[in-house]
C-alpha cells in the first residue's frame, strides 16, 4: 500500500521478510493480506494483520511496515492506492467533498464487511493484469469502484479522502520526539510539521540547539544505547527500527559515540 508505481492496484509477493525503505505514506490506500502477516507501526503502536484482514493507510503520515511470509510460503497482499489527482477527478465527477477537517491515524483496521470483502476478493481474478500496462484503464475503473464501495460503507470517509489541504504548523519538538526513528528526509519532516525546509531548520536549531541531522543521529544513538544496554535488545534488531540503513555503519557510529561496540553492552 505504501509502494508507489504506475499501477493503481498492486499484488505484492515476497518469499522473505520485507521492509519499506522510505516510511512516508504519499497517498491514501487500503489492502488485504492474502497470506502471511503484515505489521504496521506508526511509532506509537504496532499492529499485525493476518490472512483475510483489511487495513487502510492514510496519506501524509509516517508509517513503517514489515511483511512476513508464512513458514515455507510466500507473503501476498492486494492493495489499492488513491493519489490526489485521482481523488480530485473523482470528487468533480461524483460531487464528493470534505465537509470538515478530520484528524486521522496513520492506519486503521477495516472490518470484514461483506461489500468490501466481496470487492477485494473479486480483484483476485485480475491478478494476471496487475502488471500489464495495457490494462491500466481497466484497473482505474476498479480503483473508482473501490472508492464507491468504501464511501457507501462509511460516508464520513469523504472528510478524509477529499481533504486536499496541506499539513498545518504543529509543535516541532513533540513531533520530532515521537518520530525521530523514521527513516525519511528532512524535506518530509518539514512538510509534515507545516514548514518550509528553511523554516524547519531555523525552528529546529532554536529548540534543540543542534542541526536536524546532528540531533537525529544523537537521538537515535541514545535510544539504541538504552534498548541494547537496558532492554538487552540485539543490535541487529534495533538498527533498522531506529532509522539506520546499514548495520556496519550503525556499529561504527555507535562505537565512536560510546567507546564500545554495541554488543559490548549486552553483557
Amino acid at each position: 500500500m505504501i509502494e508507489r508505481d504506475l499501477f493503481p492496484i498492486n499484488y505484492s509477493c515476497h518469499f522473505s521478510e520485507f521492509r519499506e525503505g522510505e516510511q512516508f505514506v504519499h497517498g491514501h490506500g487500503f489492502g488485504m493480506v492474502i497470506s502471511g502477516v503484515m505489521e504496521l507501526n506508526d511509532g506509537q503502536k504496532k499492529v499485525q494483520f493476518k490472512k483475510g484482514e483489511l487495513y487502510s493507510a492514510r496519506k501524509n503520515h509516517l508509517l513503517k511496515f514489515v511483511k512476513y511470509p508464512p513458514e515455507h510460503g510466500e507473503f501476498k497482499s492486494l492493495s489499492i492506492h488513491f493519489d490526489d489527482k485521482m481523488l480530485r477527478d473523482f470528487s468533480l465527477e461524483y460531487g464528493y467533498k470534505a465537509e470538515e477537517k478530520t484528524d486521522t491515524a496513520a492506519f486503521i483496521r477495516l472490518p470484514k464487511e461483506a461489500s468490501i470483502m466481496g470487492f477485494m476478493n473479486s480483484l483476485l481474478a485480475y491478478e494476471t493484469l496487475l502488471n500489464d500496462t495495457h490494462a491500466i484503464e481497466l484497473l482505474k475503473l476498479k480503483q473508482k469502484e473501490a472508492l464507491l464501495v468504501l464511501i457507501r460503507y462509511d460516508p464520513s470517509l469523504k472528510n478524509v479522502l477529499f481533504d486536499f489541504s496541506e499539513p498545518y504548523k504543529i509543535d516541532l519538538e513533540a513531533f520530532m520526539e515521537k518520530n525521530f526513528h523514521f527513516n525519511v528526509s528532512l524535506e518530509r519532516f518539514s512538510y509534515l510539521t507545516g514548514r518550509s525546509l528553511s523554516t524547519f531548520k531555523r525552528d529546529f536549531e532554536k529548540i534543540f540547539s543542534l542541526t536536524p541531522s546532528r540531533w537525529l543521529l544523537q537521538r537515535r544513538l541514545q535510544e539504541a544505547y538504552y534498548l541494547i544496554k537496558e532492554k538487552k535488545r540485539m543490535p541487529s534488531d534495533v538498527y533498522l527500527e531506529l532509522g539506520f540503513e546499514d548495520l556496519s555503519h550503525f556499529s561504527f557510529t555507535f562505537k565512536k559515540q560510546f567507546g564500545k561496540a554495541p554488543s559490548a553492552f549486552l553483557v
